[in-house]
């Protein structure tokens, strides 16, 4: 969008870059009632932040620019750049366990072929433990992978009130989006960028954003 077309939200994106000196990003709009936002690009000459309408018909001026502080500082962290050097990494992780495993599945095969018939279940064990070797080294790549993500989330939560000096405009901010974030056929690569995403699982240890509840308390504590 342009400045003619949504001057109130280009205003407050452009004094806060102006303020601190940052390259302007451009603007993106998705037409839904829920509340939510990212910020996406691999460099601040490509960067974009996205709102949501729901986002900007449900705040007022100082949430509003809380929130796009806070998807300011994921662009001056290079946060979607870290995202996608995570993901590499856990794909050579897992890549590193595949060879291992076949590593070891071949070296069981052979033996199992040249052994007599009652020692051949040692290969069977063999292969069990490549198996959760494989295992193992995928669940620990992406529990630090989404362990990573949730600290960048609290460190932009930081930044936004850094950038704007107003912890309580963050906060309330937060407490409107709680149970309001939800965009419907969202991909899982998109959400995992939002300012909010309430999907978790495993109690928690995959989940991509820290619980709004614990967001606010940090701000609470540490902003006043």
């Amino acid at each position: 969008v342009t400045r003619e077309e949504e001057p109130r939200l280009w205003n407050l994106l452009e004094n806060l870059c102006i303020s601190r000196g940052l390259t302007m990003p451009s603007l993106r709009i998705i037409e839904t009632s829920a509340m939510n936002a990212y910020a996406s690009g691999l460099s601040e000459k490509r960067a974009a932040v996205t709102v949501t309408r729901g986002l900007m018909d449900g705040l007022d001026d100082a949430e509003l620019e809380a929130v796009l502080a806070h998807e300011l500082t994921h662009i001056r962290n290079h946060d979607v750049r870290l995202l996608v050097i995570a993901v590499i990494f856990v794909g050579i992780i897992s890549f590193v366990g595949e060879i291992m495993t076949r590593g070891l599945l071949r070296g069981s095969l052979a033996r199992a072929g040249g052994a007599r018939r009652g020692k051949s279940g040692n290969a069977g064990v063999i292969i069990l433990i490549a198996l959760a070797i494989v295992a193992l080294s995928w669940v620990l790549a992406i529990a630090i992978r989404f362990a990573m993500s949730r600290r960048r989330e609290f460190m932009a939560d930081a930044g936004a009130v850094e950038l704007t000096r107003n912890p309580d405009a963050m906060i309330g901010a937060l407490e409107k989006i709680s149970g309001r974030s939800h965009v419907e056929d969202a991909p899982r690569e998109v959400r995992q960028m939002f300012l909010d995403d309430s999907s978790t699982s495993f109690f928690g240890a995959f989940a991509t954003h820290p619980p709004i509840e614990k967001r606010i308390e940090a701000l609470v504590r540490y902003a006043g």
